[in-house]
């Protein structure tokens, strides 16, 4: 099964509210998905959809199965991570493991005690959750999701509240560990530029719309930045740029389908970064 998610029309109300709103994509097994979108752009609720944890309308299908009414059968094969303070905060390290062990029929405890002695977890295995720092309950709970033989793990804002080491380590051991290409990762997060070098595809949502999908490697075939100055900035103006920024006295403009020729005349092109690309287009949505 080449597609592991497949939604069609899928929409969600709250009352009036319409949090997700009739939107198509498809998710292919051993991708990374990186689903991006300001607060309150339906993402968590459509990570809900998709963990059978609330139902929709429209079709969703995730590894053939409907989440919300399979969704004991789906679990099976699915890892989530929010916020590392969801793991219970009385629980010893070696008893959360035990449990973990007893209740998932796909866990290796082997691989996550491996995973477990590369980090300082290792010398706290009799310590109770509540008394390891927010890094090392990132790295018990990788170590534990790593170790479950799952098709699909879905991660919401998984190094929040991290600081920048660990939030590296974080996506450092996940490629390691965890992913291959028969697994599938989709991660949201507001720390686009730490993904950024990751994702094979990224999906921009903004008031429960699909604004852009599309593989990271086709980015740089459609959206272009120019930095330029002067009278060479009024005609890359009548281009008509998605949007413009000044940078140190200078401008930059991203475009979107725009003949490169013509452009390179008024200045240096660069590849946009996700989280520029990402500010553009919500603000061309939202203008």
């Amino acid at each position: 099964m080449d597609k592991l998610v497949t939604a069609r029309n899928v929409s969600k109300r709250f009352g009036d509210l319409r949090a997700v709103d009739g939107v198509s994509f498809e998710i292919e097994k051993g991708r990374i998905m990186g689903l991006i979108g300001p607060n309150g752009a339906g993402k968590t609720t459509l990570l809900k959809a998709i963990l059978g944890l609330t139902d929709c309308d429209g079709e969703l299908s995730v590894m053939g199965l409907d989440p919300f009414r399979q969704r004991r059968e789906l679990m099976q094969n699915i890892c989530f991570i929010a916020d590392v303070a969801v793991l219970p905060r009385w629980i010893r390290v070696s008893q959360l493991l035990d449990f973990v062990g007893s209740v998932h029929p796909t866990f290796s405890r082997d691989k996550a005690e491996q995973m477990l002695a590369r980090t300082k977890v290792a010398e706290r295995r009799d310590a109770k959750v509540r008394e390891l720092s927010k890094g090392m309950v990132a790295q018990l709970h990788l170590s534990i999701i790593a170790a479950i033989d799952a098709k699909l793990l879905v991660l919401d804002e998984p190094t929040l509240g991290l600081d920048i080491v660990f939030r590296k380590e974080f996506y450092a051991n996940l490629l390691t560990d965890y992913f291959d290409e028969e697994r599938t990762i989709l991660v949201t997060t507001h720390q686009v530029e730490e993904i950024e070098n990751i994702m094979t595809d990224v999906m921009f949502i903004n008031e429960g719309r699909i604004i852009l999908n599309r593989t990271m490697d086709s980015l740089s075939d459609d959206y272009v930045e120019l930095l330029t100055s002067g009278e060479r900035a009024d005609k890359a103006r009548n281009m008509g740029p998605i949007a413009e920024r000044d940078v140190f006295g200078k401008k930059v403009m991203l475009f979107e389908s725009v003949d490169r020729q013509s452009l390179s005349e008024l200045g240096e092109l660069h590849t946009p970064s996700v989280a520029d690309l990402f500010v553009a287009k919500v603000k061309g949505v939202s203008a």
